[in-house]
Order: C-alpha cells, then sequence, then structure tokens
C-alpha cells in the first residue's frame, strides 16, 4: 500500500469503501447497533426505485436497522470521498514530519478547511487508547518547551517607589511545555501541560510508567521530586554529561530527545503555527507514528484505520472552546 497503488486501485469511492469493508470487518460486517457479527447483507440499488437506496448500506437481520462501513467512525457524514480520504491517510502516516492542511490541500484538490478538518479528525483516531498499558523496563523522561522564540536580554521591570517590584519574566513564558515517556526500546507518550511542576507531573507519570520501571531524566529537580521515590538515574547535561554507564546499562536520555527532535522539527519546518488549543492532537499524531516506526508506511496507514472506529470530532467541538492547557495564544 503506497500512494501509487492507492491512486491505482482505490480511484473511485466504491473501491475504496470495499477496502475499508475489508479492513474494519476481516470476519464479516458487524452492526454498529447491536453489535452482531456477520449477520447482515448488502442492500442492492435498484434503478427506478421510488426509495432507492445508497451505494455500500448494509441491513442487520437481528436488529433489522441500515448501517453503513463509515458509522461511528471519523468518516461518518464527511462529504470528501473515502479515496481521497485514504490518501490522505497515507499522507499523514508516511510523512516523518507530518503534513500540513495546506500542502494536502493543494495536492489532492480540496479546500484547506476540509483538509485541516480531516487531518484534525486523524489525529483523534491515533489519540493513544485509555486503557494502553505502562511503561516498563527503562523509561526516559524529559520536559521540552514548543513554539515561540526564546526571551533574550530579560529586563527586570523598573521598580516604583511604596511597590513590590515585579519578577523577571522567565525565559519560556511564551511557550508551551510538553512532557515525553518513551520506553527504551518501545513507545513514547506525550502529554501537553500548563506548568513543569512535580504536583502537575506525578499524576501523568504514575498513570503511564509501571511502578518498578527504571526512570532515566537529566538533573533538573522537577523531575526528581515527581518521580521520587522510584528508582531513578539521572545525567548531568550542565557539566556536558551526555551519557554514562553504570552495570553494563547506558544511563542517558538521548531516547526522548531524538522523538523531541522530530516534534519540533515538524513544528517549526512543516506546521510553522501551531494553537495551543490543539497541540495535544499534534502530539497524538507524532506519539503515533513513532510508536509505529518499525513497521512499513502501508502498515502504519493500515493501523491507523484500524483506530478510527468509535471516535467522532465534530466541527463545532473543534473550534469550541479550549479543551487543553494554554497560555499563549499562537505558537511559532
Amino acid at each position: 500500500m503506497n500512494l501509487k497503488s492507492i491512486a491505482a486501485q482505490f480511484s473511485t469511492h466504491e473501491a475504496a469503501r470495499e477496502f475499508l469493508e475489508k479492513q474494519r470487518w476481516p470476519e464479516g460486517p458487524v452492526c454498529p447497533h447491536c453489535g452482531v457479527v456477520d449477520a447482515s447483507y448488502k442492500l442492492t440499488p435498484r434503478p427506478g426505485s421510488k426509495s432507492p437506496v445508497r451505494h455500500g448500506v448494509w441491513k442487520c437481520r437481528g436488529c433489522c436497522k441500515q448501517y453503513t462501513v463509515t458509522k461511528g467512525t471519523i468518516f461518518e457524514d464527511s462529504h470528501i470521498p473515502l479515496n481521497i480520504w485514504l490518501m490522505t491517510i497515507h499522507l499523514v502516516c508516511s510523512s516523518k514530519k507530518g503534513m500540513s492542511a495546506h500542502q494536502i490541500h493543494r495536492m489532492l484538490g480540496i479546500t484547506y478547511k476540509a483538509a485541516w478538518f480531516m487531518v484534525h479528525r486523524l489525529r483523534y483516531a491515533a489519540t493513544q487508547d485509555p486503557l494502553a498499558e505502562q511503561l516498563t523496563g527503562i523509561v526516559e523522561v524529559d520536559e521540552a518547551y514548543i513554539g515561540g522564540k526564546w526571551r533574550k536580554n530579560r529586563r527586570i521591570p523598573q521598580t516604583i517607589e511604596g511597590q513590590r517590584g515585579k519578577d523577571r519574566p522567565p525565559a519560556v513564558d511564551n511557550k508551551h511545555a510538553v512532557v515525553s515517556m518513551v520506553q527504551r526500546g518501545g513507545d513514547v507518550r506525550s502529554h501537553h501541560v500548563p506548568r513543569v511542576t512535580a504536583k502537575a507531573l506525578r499524576p501523568i507519570l504514575y498513570h503511564n510508567i509501571e511502578y518498578g520501571a527504571r526512570i532515566m531524566t537529566d538533573s533538573g529537580t522537577v523531575l526528581h521530586g515527581a518521580i521520587h521515590p522510584r528508582r531513578h538515574d539521572q545525567v548531568n547535561h550542565k557539566d556536558e554529561e551526555y551519557g554514562r554507564y553504570e552495570d553494563g546499562v547506558c544511563i542517558t536520555t538521548n531516547t526522548v530527545e531524538g522523538f523531541f527532535s522530530l516534534l519540533k522539527r515538524g513544528i517549526n519546518g512543516t506546521f510553522h503555527h501551531v494553537s495551543g488549543k490543539h497541540l495535544h492532537r499534534y502530539l497524538s499524531e507524532f506519539d503515533f507514528r513513532y510508536n509505529a516506526r518499525k513497521i512499513t508506511d502501508g502498515e502504519r496507514s493500515c493501523k491507523l484505520i484500524g483506530k478510527v472506529a468509535g471516535k467522532r470530532l465534530m466541527y463545532k467541538e473543534l473550534i469550541a472552546q479550549p479543551d487543553a492547557p494554554q497560555s499563549p495564544q499562537v505558537l511559532g
């Protein structure tokens, strides 16, 4: 499965629909209303009928309700043909640093609004399952600041007699904080946090990392306070220490730093400007691609198709009030 084969084999909406049915229902059609497996039959459109049936409609023998393969998925009620959806999925999954909505809009000939909505629905489908297993073994944890520019030559505001002097603004006050946890040789999980404090990070670490795991970080005191009393190793980047060996185990955070390099190059070089409101969806996209890095682009695309069920994202929800922590309005 690559872009050339998608364009050749799934050039029509109906061909793409048949492919999607095989991917979603390998053991036969599953009714989204009652859950009965392989007890449905496809309705055949009859020309000249007073009540014509659309292509791809199934009817369940159990509950007698009609449905299609897009029911209950991110594709439901979409006016974009399914073959365009398949091309978009492949472009997003095969681009190591992501694919912007503007690029998809230009390549596939759809409006920018439609492309923007499509890629956000795919990011929502790529979200980590809430009951996923915890990270085990050696886990590297670090934080990064995304967007904006580092503030240089920060001046302390002049104090006025009789008033308390204002604090110096931090260098990252126009950036967003992201904490990532990478199981060495395994998966990554990233979270957008309002502030990098032990109180904010402790529940995230306890939920995602097994208690007996060996955690490795830099010399930051915040992460040490959030991890205590677990087993914790640190490397001191201030003294230019980036790795050392203890009993044959490499103490380093180079793996999570490598993930941050992909994330930052994608944000800065591909998307350029990302709203803090939607940053958590971009993190889901980069996490999904990183976790599926050991398989081919086609297998990665099929894996994302397998995650589209049970996830609906409405446009009014997407443009509603922020549902993620944010301080600056725009990143870039």
